[in-house]
């Protein structure tokens, strides 16, 4: 499956949620002037859990932030952003702007833990938005249960674009995750180069602490929202 929209409308605008996204994609286009392949670059602003485990310095807690905004790819750095942009605005409408900001990252910072927790030995550096976005994932599934996405579903040879209850999008996205983090316990490396810990350390972190941190429902909608409505999109 592969969401495009959900159908909820926001009632404020999602200006953080926006800001996040451009930052990741002016980080990007860092890393393409220095090169994807520059090993320096990521060695010294990426994730490296051996660092980590062998005495946090200063510079190794400012790369928990640095890691959150780097990508490793195109392909990675495209399919993060498509689900910031799908799910995020939605929580940070729930959360309001400012918990929202701090609630993401320190979703990112949750994530990076766990993945340090289960594999502290590794050297390999570690990038990406995911356990950040996995964060707000989870706020979604708790705060929205009753929302649909508009997803694409391979039927046989062909795909069919339908709408889907988020809690299956989500909570199928979680399973897998958990699947892979199961199988890659005594594993050196991660499973397909994917940090999965991370993904699921940070999908829980949202899970627990959505609805702590949530306005009232009148003041989101919650579940209360008319999910046949759809919001307006940028072009």
């Amino acid at each position: 499956m592969f969401p495009l929209r959900d159908q909820l409308p926001t009632r404020n605008f999602p200006i953080v949620n926006y800001v996040l996204i451009v930052l990741n994609i002016l980080m990007f286009f860092v890393e393409l002037t220095v090169g994807l392949e520059n090993e320096q670059f990521f060695r010294e602003y990426a994730l490296i859990p051996s660092n980590v485990t062998n005495g946090v310095g200063i510079d190794d807690a400012f790369d928990f932030l640095t890691s959150m905004f780097m990508h490793a790819g195109l392909a990675h750095i495209a399919g993060n952003m498509l689900y910031l942009w799908i799910f995020g605005d939605n929580v940070e409408d729930a959360l309001g702007h400012i918990r929202y900001l701090f609630f993401y990252l320190a979703g990112g910072v949750a994530a990076a833990i766990t993945h340090i927790v289960f594999d502290p030995n590794s050297t390999i550096p570690t990038v990406g938005a995911s356990g950040a976005i996995a964060a707000a994932l989870g706020a979604y599934l708790i705060l929205y249960p009753q929302s649909k996405v508009q997803t694409i579903v391979p039927v046989g040879r062909a795909a069919s674009v339908t709408l889907v209850p988020a809690i299956f999008v989500l909570g199928l996205w979680f399973v897998l995750q958990l699947f892979q983090g199961i199988a890659s316990l005594g594993v050196d490396e991660e499973v397909g180069g994917v940090a999965v810990w991370a993904h699921i350390g940070g999908f829980v972190f949202g899970l627990a602490l959505a609805k702590l941190l949530a306005k009232p429902r009148s003041e989101y909608g919650g579940a209360n929202f008319d999910t046949g409505v759809q919001r307006p999109r940028l072009a």
